[in-house]
């Protein structure tokens, strides 16, 4: 199989009807908040052990395509000696990495504009990753809603970088999933975070075509447009559907096989409500599908409470989270099914 046909494999798998991705790729500091919610030390043991649970959950390949990787997971094995990669490939799951170093104040930018760094040595890093199973990357920027952010600097600057990060990761051999987040925080209107999304995915796109990226071969994440959480008035879940559809019909080509969206600090059934508004509005040009983190784990990391004789219940509230979001990915879910 030649490197387009690795790709495409690669997209195709992940890009599969009624599935999506689950991002288990915290950072140290990220899960370490998780964990304190629950009361559990965050060790690499209690990590380990917490994502091996995860990724052997009985039939969740059949909701999940794939599943974002920290660094440290790659290597990290379950208590049998199994790779935690492997536990997913036997799934059909598709395993990948988040390969970003996180992100830092932008020079010669406004108060709170920010860049992500980590391009450096990342051919290298690659390729390490896909010997140890990785078959896809991501690569997270992240744009501040105020007054004066994000400048139109930091929207070119980041652009740029998510195109450098992807082209080096489709001349390695893995789709690169390319997530421009503009955050929820702040009290803007729903009408600023379309416009801000517009402005940053228009640059995004033109970046990674200047880069030469294949547009078949890469996967976008992207926020939702919403409303600021400190905003005063909210929205339905057909008019973030609405909304949401539009910005992507006039920024995303159709030559983009599917958008995951991330869950950005929306609850669990807000995210699977607003996917499944989405859907019922199509057909759409691309797939419409979810790369959720917390979303997804918030119920079962509840369940598990650092305890393996929770295990069942654990895998039991990861499923039906899945599930639920596999079946908003057909437009089908309905709230009864909580």
């Amino acid at each position: 199989m030649n490197s387009v046909q690795q790709l495409q494999a690669t997209v195709d798998a992940l890009a599969a009807k009624g599935k999506g991705i689950l991002a288990a790729d915290e950072s140290s500091p990220t899960i370490a908040k998780r964990f304190d919610a629950i009361g559990v030390e965050s060790t690499e043991e209690h990590r380990r052990a917490y994502r091996s649970l995860l990724f052997s959950t009985p039939g969740l390949g059949e909701f999940i395509s794939g599943v974002i990787l920290f660094e440290e997971t790659l290597s990290q094995r379950d208590d049998r000696g199994v790779p935690l990669p492997e536990l997913l490939i036997k799934q059909g799951i598709v395993p990948g990495i988040k390969v970003d170093k996180g992100k830092i104040p932008l020079d010669g930018g406004e108060p709170g504009d920010e860049i992500t760094v980590g391009l450096d040595g990342l051919a290298e890093r690659l390729d390490r990753y896909k010997e140890q199973g990785a078959q896809f990357a991501k690569w997270r920027d992240v744009y501040t809603i105020s007054e004066c952010t994000p400048s139109s600097l930091a929207i070119d600057e980041n652009a740029r970088v998510l195109a450098c990060y992807a082209r080096i990761c489709q001349q390695a051999g893995l789709v690169p999933i390319v997530e421009p987040e503009v955050l929820m925080d702040g009290d803007h209107s729903i009408e600023t975070c379309a416009k801000v999304t517009e402005a940053v995915q228009h640059a995004v796109f033109q970046a990674l075509v200047k880069e030469g990226v294949s547009l078949e071969h890469m996967l976008l994440k992207p926020n939702m447009i919403v409303p600021g959480k400190d905003c005063a008035k909210q929205m339905t879940s057909e008019q973030i559907a609405h909304e949401t559809v539009q910005v992507l019909r006039r920024t995303v080509p159709a030559a983009v096989p599917s958008i995951h969206f991330l869950s950005g600090g929306l609850s669990d059934e807000a995210s699977t409500r607003y996917l499944n508004a989405m859907n019922q509005i199509g057909p759409h040009p691309w797939e419409l599908s979810f790369s959720y983190g917390r979303a997804l784990q918030h119920p079962a990391l509840i369940a598990w409470q650092g305890d393996a004789a929770n295990a069942k219940q654990m895998q039991a509230a990861l499923y039906k989270r899945a599930k639920l979001n596999g079946m908003a990915r057909y437009g089908l879910y309905s709230p009864d099914m909580e």
